[in-house]
């Protein structure tokens, strides 16, 4: 069964439109008006084989704010919702991403219960033209919308747009490792029976 989920959100603020696809080859297809967030999207895509469309309208005029966290909402809806019944999947995903001087880990558990634990000390600035606390606001609304559990720490760093890179290729690894199948047993890696 193909693990697929579209969602849409519209708002006074914001217009969302995405297609995920868990199983895929990397392709991102992206629009948001936010050309740093669609960089960190596409090798998010390609380092998790995550297929994604998408098309994001905002109030950009006034910052980018509202756009990015209803793009980690819609994301995270649609992971969620692509994940079906959770039966087969490791559940756990870890990675470790080092880019240049930056090293950063992330930790996965789609347990049905949102928690997000985001050490990323960035340095003072800008990373592009986004304030680093969006970073934390997108994954926030997703792990919300995502229902599951995710550790992004940043170990050592310097450079901005390394460190966000590397949590987000990391993040992607963590994901798609807790998102696969696993062999030999087709239930739900739960003693409740359940993951919700």
């Amino acid at each position: 069964m193909a693990r697929k989920a579209k969602v849409e959100r519209t708002t006074l603020e914001t217009a969302v439109s995405l297609e995920l696809n868990l199983d895929g080859s990397g392709r991102a297809a992206l629009q948001s008006g936010v050309a740093f967030l669609d960089h960190m999207l596409t090798l998010w895509c390609r380092h998790g084989f995550f297929d994604l469309t998408l098309e994001a309208k905002g109030d950009l005029a006034v910052e980018p704010h509202h756009l990015v966290e209803d793009i980690g909402l819609c994301l995270g809806r649609a992971f969620h919702e692509a994940l079906g019944d959770k039966a087969g999947i490791k559940r756990y995903g870890f990675s470790a991403v080092p880019m240049d001087d930056a090293l950063v880990m992330a930790a996965v558990d789609l347990s049905g219960r949102p928690f997000l634990h985001y050490a990323m000390p960035l340095p003072p600035g800008p990373v592009g033209t986004l304030d680093p606390e969006l970073f934390l606001e997108f994954w926030q609304a997703f792990v919300n919308e995502g229902r599951l559990n995710l550790h992004l720490k940043m170990e050592h760093g310097r450079n901005k747009h390394h460190l966000v890179e590397a949590s987000f290729k990391a993040a992607a690894r963590a994901l798609s490792e807790a998102a696969s199948k696993r062999g030999g047993y087709d239930g739900v890696l739960s003693t409740k029976g359940v993951l919700e």
